[in-house]
């Protein structure tokens, strides 16, 4: 593993960090869009005050708080391996590159002794899993790991009820962020309850009562896409329908499903939906650096 300079600086005079994932930019958006999205994440996190540490993974070495070069090399290479943590020992063995999940950025934080992590929105249960059993790897992550993770909610492409279900089963704190109703990415409403928090220093404090307590898992927050940025819940659940219906007829399944059901979307959407992305992920960064400076505060 490769630590920067600058983050390993920070995590030694107890700097606020934030970890960001690199999926994003290997598999979320076209380049140089994806390179510009993710120097901009990590602006948004410094102007808050905190510490970028975007994680990758480039010919097998672990990379926790790539430099502007390293964010350009995978924005650019090819095959670059979507990791879960599963793939992690493989893509190091083999020394491929690879971009983080959820899943993998959540362990590799923690190993790193980073506290938060910012991302657009989390994995979960995916539509018909009673038949496919396609549960992302991010929910279990969760439940493992002694980390914040700041998300517009979960994917509105899934299944939300099941996938709030399996995060109470697994026994991740779930906090709405300045809302009582859990977000569903593009848009801020989606019918399901979260417990309501007002600010990042009652985050901070639940997170330090819950590591007194004993209690191993992560909080997931819930801070919905700024309201000027919304897309009405209806008109995205047109957009997933039809791109759920073509996923289907052409067989999409496992890792590729969520990549093309998004690229879909957007296509759809005539971008609107990758402005909106984009929107919730920058506000998700600035949410994230505040609840790290809550916790050195």
């Amino acid at each position: 593993m490769k630590v920067s300079d600058e983050v390993l600086e920070a995590l030694q005079i107890g700097k606020p960090v934030v970890a960001l994932e690199s999926t994003i930019i290997a598999h979320g958006m076209p380049y140089p869009k994806n390179v510009e999205i993710a120097l901009n994440v990590e602006d948004e996190v410094r102007k808050e005050g905190a510490v970028p540490a975007t994680i990758g993974v480039i010919n097998g070495v672990i990379i926790v708080g790539m430099s502007k070069d390293e964010i350009e090399y995978i924005g650019k290479a090819k095959n670059v391996l979507k990791l879960s943590t599963r793939e992690i020992p493989y893509c190091v063995a083999l020394k491929m590159d690879g971009a983080t999940t959820v899943s993998a950025t959540s362990y590799i934080a923690e190993i790193a002794g980073i506290e938060v992590f910012a991302t657009g929105g989390i994995g979960g249960v995916h539509r018909g899993a009673s038949d496919t059993f396609d549960i992302s790897r991010d929910l279990d992550e969760l439940s493992e790991r002694d980390i914040i993770v700041v998300s517009a909610g979960a994917k509105s492409i899934l299944d939300l009820p099941k996938t709030l279900e399996y995060l109470e089963t697994k026994g991740v704190l779930v906090l709405g962020f300045g809302t009582s109703e859990f977000p569903a990415f593009y848009t801020r409403k989606s019918g399901l309850t979260a417990l309501r928090v007002d600010t990042p220093e009652e985050i901070a404090s639940i997170y330090g009562k819950k590591q007194s307590i004993g209690i191993e898992s992560a909080i997931l927050v819930a801070n919905p896409i700024p309201k000027k940025y919304e897309i009405p819940k209806d008109v995205v659940d047109q957009w997933i329908d039809e791109a759920v219906k073509e996923s289907m007829e052409k067989g999409i399944k496992g890792k590729k499903l969520t990549p093309f059901l998004l690229s879909k979307i957007v296509e759809i959407s005539n971008g609107k939906a990758l402005d909106a992305n984009i929107e919730l992920v920058e506000n998700n960064a600035r949410v994230a650096a505040k609840i790290a400076k809550a916790l050195h505060s």
